[in-house]
This record gives C-alpha cells, sequence and structure tokens, in this order.
C-alpha cells in the first residue's frame, strides 16, 4: 500500500521520547527536560513586536517563492556586518526552517541510487531527506579521535562509487563539534575533484563558545564554490523555532532549478516570519542573542563540571551548538535502557545515542543544556540517585 521508501525513514527517537516525557507531565510527574533541542526562552521581544506588526498590516498571503526580497537583502548584510563576506542576495533562498532547505538541497543534487557521505553519528533527519528521494545515507564513523567530524582524508578512504555529496554540518548534532575553515576548504576541493556537491549545515551559526572560531561562518569564505550549499536556520540562535523559517546560500547557477523546486514544493515561506524576522537583526535583538548564548555557555559548563563528578565522561566539551554527547558505556547498560529508565523512574528525559547513528551509539546519548540552571541541578541530583541505586556509585 505505502511506497517501499517508507521503510527507510525511521522515528525520529527524540520526539518519541518528548512526546513521552509530556504525557509523564500531564500525569503529575516532575521531569526534567535534557532532550529538546529547543531554546527554552521565548522568542526575543522585537521580533514578536514585528510578527505582530506584520500581521496588523496584512502580511498574510503567499510571497515570492524565494522569500521576500528585504528580507534576503538582510541577511546578505547579517554576513557582511558580522563577517566581511559579500553575498549577491539572489544566492539567498528564504526556507520553511532549514528543513526545507534540506529538502530543497536533496531534490536538487540527490537522483535515486546517489550515496551521500554524512558523519556517525549526525542529525538523524538527514537521512530520511535522502530516502524521499531514493538517495542513500553512506554513513562515516566518527569518533573522538577525529573531533566527532568528518576530514579530507576520512572522506576519501570511505568515499564509494556511487558517492556523489557531502553532508556537513557545523557546529553538529549531537556532538557540538566545529569544523575549521581548513578543514571545510579541504573537503571542498575533495568535492571538486570528485564532482560532487557538499550541503554544509550551519543552523547553530552564532552559538559558539570560548571565543572559538568566529561565530561560524568559515564556510561562506568559499563564496565561490560552485558545489557548496550552505544551511541556516532562524530556530536556534534566532530563538524562532516555532516560525519555521530557514535560508540557504546557493551558488549562482542553482537559483533557477531551486526557485522551481521551491514553488511546487512549498509554494512559498510563511509570509509573517518573514517580516518578523527582519527584526532579528536589529540591534536589540542581536544583543538579546548574545546575552542568551552566554547563557547557553555557563550551562554546559555546569553540566560538564555536573557529569564528570558523576562519572559520566564527556569525550568532546562542544564548542557550539547546545549538546553534550555523553559515554555511558561503563554503567553496562544500551543507551535506549539508560533513557527509559531516566525518564520514568527518575524524571529525567535524554536522548539516546542510537537516534544519531550506529557508530557507538548503543554507549552514548545526548544531554541537551537548554534548560535553566536550577533544572540543570535538579537533573544531575536524580541521576546520581539512579547510579546510586544501580550499583554504580
Amino acid at each position: 500500500m505505502f511506497a517501499a521508501r517508507n521503510r527507510h525513514v525511521q522515528p525520529f527517537r527524540v520526539m518519541v521520547l518528548m512526546e513521552r516525557a509530556r504525557q509523564l507531565e500531564r500525569e503529575g510527574r516532575s521531569i526534567v527536560h535534557f532532550e529538546v533541542g529547543e531554546p527554552d526562552f521565548s522568542t526575543a521581544e522585537p521580533i514578536v513586536t514585528a510578527g505582530q506588526q506584520a500581521l496588523a498590516d496584512g502580511h498574510t498571503g503567499y510571497t515570492e517563492a524565494l522569500g521576500i526580497p528585504e528580507l534576503r537583502a538582510r541577511i546578505a548584510k547579517f554576513y557582511r556586518d558580522q563577517w566581511e563576506i559579500e553575498l549577491d542576495p539572489a544566492r539567498i533562498v528564504v526556507t520553511s526552517g532549514a528543513s526545507g532547505a534540506l529538502i530543497l538541497a536533496c531534490a536538487l543534487l540527490a537522483d535515486p541510487g546517489d550515496g551521500w557521505l554524512m558523519t556517525d553519528p549526525g542529525y538523524p533527519c538527514n537521512r530520511s531527506f535522502l530516502a524521499l528521494v531514493n538517495a542513500q545515507a553512506q554513513l562515516v564513523p566518527v569518533g573522538s579521535d577525529s573531533g566527532y567530524q568528518m576530514s579530507a582524508e576520512i572522506a576519501a578512504e570511505c568515499w564509494q562509487d556511487n558517492t556523489h555529496g557531502l553532508m556537513l554540518a557545523s557546529p553538529s548534532n549531537p556532538t557540538g563539534a566545529m569544523l575549521r575553515g581548513r578543514d571545510i576548504e579541504a573537503l571542498s576541493n575533495l568535492a571538486v575533484e570528485r564532482g560532487a556537491s557538499i550541503v554544509l549545515d550551519e543552523i547553530y551559526q552564532g552559538l559558539t563558545y570560548g571565543g572559538g572560531s568566529g561565530h561560524c561562518g568559515t564556510a561562506l569564505t568559499l563564496s565561490g564554490a560552485a558545489n557548496l550549499y550552505v544551511i541556516n536556520s532562524f530556530s536556534k540562535y534566532f530563538g524562532m523555532t516555532g516560525w519555521r523559517l530557514g535560508w540557504m546560500v546557493i551558488p549562482e547557477d542553482a537559483v533557477p532549478p531551486v526557485s522551481r523546486l521551491a514553488q511546487n514544493l512549498f509554494i512559498a515561506p510563511p509570509s509573517i516570519s518573514q517580516y518578523a524576522a527582519l527584526a532579528a537583526f536589529s540591534a536589540e535583538a542581536l544583543a538579546e542573542h548574545e546575552r542568551r548564548r552566554d547563557i547557553f555557555e555557563t550551562r554546559r559548563d555546569l553540566l560538564v563540571s555536573g557529569l564528570g563528578r558523576l562519572g559520566l565522561r564527556v569525550a568532546l566539551v562542544p564548542e557550539g551548538a547546545f549538546y553534550l554527547y555523553v559515554d555511558i558505556g561503563a554503567w553496562g547498560m544500551n543507551s535506549d535502557d539508560f533513557c527509559s529508565r531516566l525518564l520514568e523512574d527518575y524524571g529525567v528525559a535524554v536522548t539516546p545515542g542510537t537516534d544519531f547513528g550506529t557508530h557507538q551509539s548503543d554507549c552514548n546519548v545526548r544531554f541537551a543544556f537548554t534548560t535553566g540552571e536550577d533544572q540543570i541541578r535538579r537533573g544531575l541530583e536524580r541521576i546520581g540517585d539512579a547510579l546510586t541505586d544501580w550499583g554504580f556509585s
């Protein structure tokens, strides 16, 4: 009855886990949420006000398929102001969330049977987006020894006869690992040599810590690269998850076919969200985004130190995003059991590593530090109780 491709679309475990956590809360249970990859802050006030004004002004109809010109120009100005990168606004495609951009990229670049290299662990929905166009995810196992990222050398070793592209992320989900500019350049050169494309997910741009690599943007220094598609989002740094808005920077010659795909697949990005997003770049909003970034960094440090005291190893302190990928191998249970028991018996929601691939996924879990410091301390206390009850403390 259903198309065979559906067999390759796996459940998004974190969403199932989140639904169960909310069900327990409705039953009166207290739950500490470390599973949610969503900022716990509401959208910044200037953006909300702009959205309300857009509604009052009647901006409720379809827009251009690639986004309103004002927003495309404002995104280009953001790259110029932040990183001195000059971009033609015509190369910027506004999308219905970063997921919309990923779907467009897969529809544009992946033919049936094509293989695309991606890290394992990595964002699980990318595998499903490829499955929708009957392409294949070629998982590349990475660990702490490679900084949980793919190098040009690793990619070359894993390259197969049907490999046609690379899907990368920096900072990455679930590890928070980042690619350096030199790594992206080497990967881009490899892809050019082999006639392949690169889709680079930068949706956590701005959420970098410790004075890291200039809040990302490094890939766009390769602005002339004809094989590079850079995806971004208003969800994470800009705190607009429910507004469902993202963007993609594409080569000039890709604009006409992407426009046709966008017209057919999505008609247009959400109108009110686009007008609201214009305010995301205001001085007031950017100051608020930076204040929240500092809060995330404080939470990261609190969670890393707290888990360390409990004997849970964080192999890589994340440079970006808001996740920790934590090794639980010493505790003698797989990640699905660990997360299930923590949630059901102790009221702590954590995402199993099995959501992100197969490489060492049974012995890793993901913590999101998207909840307040008091909740983090409460969660650490409950995890300590669990480890004691399980005989590990």
